[in-house]
């Protein structure tokens, strides 16, 4: 079945406390990291995350409504999980951006967290000779020192627990053995060994539990996404194979769309199952392209960040953006801390169109808060659409990390 997006919200709502007693009994014992982000797609027959970030770079997006209230979020998920006595947090960035927005968010982060009666201090996961002074795109001066296990830093400051912004593409082993603190989000969820493959199964897996106690088709919250592993850009064997895979996968969507009586021609997107910042991500519209790929998209799809070669990918379904913001194609991004829905922003693209990933170079971010979904303005369903599919993803994560740290 599939619903406007009024009867959506409907049906949830008349299930509400179906699926708020679901939620609350997977989240019961889980872990669930401080924060995480999703970037959702909304076609109108389909609302989906399609991307899922555990160590998010843009809190500065955010509206100051949500910032507000973020900074009780914040607070409240410290306390509830390390205790009320917390009150010294080391929080550790990536260490090669030199983008002055990244250290906007840094900023941002550490506000939320000051802002919430708690101290904090800045730092490298490597051994820096001293502190750096950063500045940041809007301003402000960033203080970074290095993390080092012996470092001043920790006999000065004494941490107790280490909030992670970086998002470990490299697995900064040697850094981990000179620290005994707690980590959150823990190292081991970092890119240098989390799968996009494992996520979307068990967000794929919830969604047929939440559809189930909200009573709604699945099809609605879920994004068809398949693990294809040994992929090597190189070799023609390996491109033929994903270029089969392809072909099967469009025409199962086909028939999916077909029996729902959705008319939109089917398309993929191969990605890197590793990695983040929009990088190594082909839209792919049929088997063929797969094959006429050219120089330029064979590069594109050769390395993700840190240079590190990819070697396997996911292909996941395209799901097209009706939401528009000043007649341009837009996408919901929408931030977490634990399992409350902390913020957003519209990420927007004037050179790309509604099939195209928008997380690319040129993005323009808009305003949109979680106050403004609660009145649903025109092209934004409201809160409890673009919300649960984050909630669901928030989660999916719990249950990846449950599996890598186990």
């Amino acid at each position: 079945m599939i619903y406007t997006r009024t009867e959506l919200h409907q049906q949830i709502l008349s299930k509400k406390n179906a699926v708020c007693d679901w939620f609350e009994l997977k989240s019961k014992n889980a872990f669930i990291p401080i924060y995480s982000s999703y970037d959702v797609r909304d076609a109108g027959y389909k609302v989906a995350n399609v991307d899922a970030n555990i160590y998010p770079a843009g809190f500065n997006n955010i509206c100051p409504t949500d910032k507000e209230t973020s900074i009780d979020l914040m607070r409240k998920y410290l306390e509830t999980r390390y205790g009320k006595d917390i009150q010294r947090i080391l929080l550790v960035t990536e260490e090669h951006t030199g983008n002055p927005y990244y250290w906007d968010n840094v900023a941002t982060i550490k506000d939320l967290i000051e802002s919430g009666g708690k101290k904090v201090r800045v730092g490298f996961g490597t051994q820096l000779p001293e502190p750096l002074t950063i500045k940041s795109a809007s301003g402000h001066s960033v203080l970074v020192e290095s993390a080092w296990g012996d470092s001043p830093l920790y006999k000065e400051f004494n941490p107790q627990i280490i909030v992670s912004n970086n998002d470990f593409s490299e697995a900064h082993a040697d850094w981990a053995k000179t620290v005994q603190l707690p980590i959150n989000p823990p190292r081991e969820l970092g890119w240098y060994q989390r799968k996009k493959s494992n996520y979307f199964k068990f967000y794929n897996e919830l969604v047929a539990e939440f559809a189930d106690a909200a009573g709604i088709d699945p099809f609605v919250f879920q994004v068809k996404t398949e693990y294809f592993p040994h992929f090597d850009i190189n070799s023609e064997d390996s491109r033929k194979e994903l270029s089969q895979a392809v072909d099967k996968f469009l025409k199962d969507l086909e028939v999916d769309y077909q029996k729902r009586g959705i008319n939109q021609k089917p398309f993929a997107f191969v990605k890197n199952n590793a990695g983040t910042y929009g990088l190594a991500v082909i839209r792919v519209q049929s088997a063929a392209e797969v094959l006429e790929w050219t120089y330029k998209a064979r590069k594109k799809m050769k390395a993700a960040k840190g240079g590190r070669e990819v070697e396997e990918v996911i292909i996941q379904e395209g799901i097209p953006s009706i939401v528009e913001t000043d007649g341009v194609v837009a996408e919901p991004v929408i931030y977490m801390i634990g399992g409350e829905l902390a913020g957003g922003f519209l990420r927007t693209h004037s050179e790309k169109d509604s099939t195209e990933s928008l997380n690319s170079p040129g993005a323009i971010y808009k305003r949109l808060c979680v106050s403004d979904l609660e009145i649903r303005p025109e092209g934004c369903p409201m809160e409890n659409v673009y919300g649960w599919t984050s909630k669901i993803g928030s989660l999916a994560i719990s249950m990846e990390a449950a599996q890598i740290m186990k």
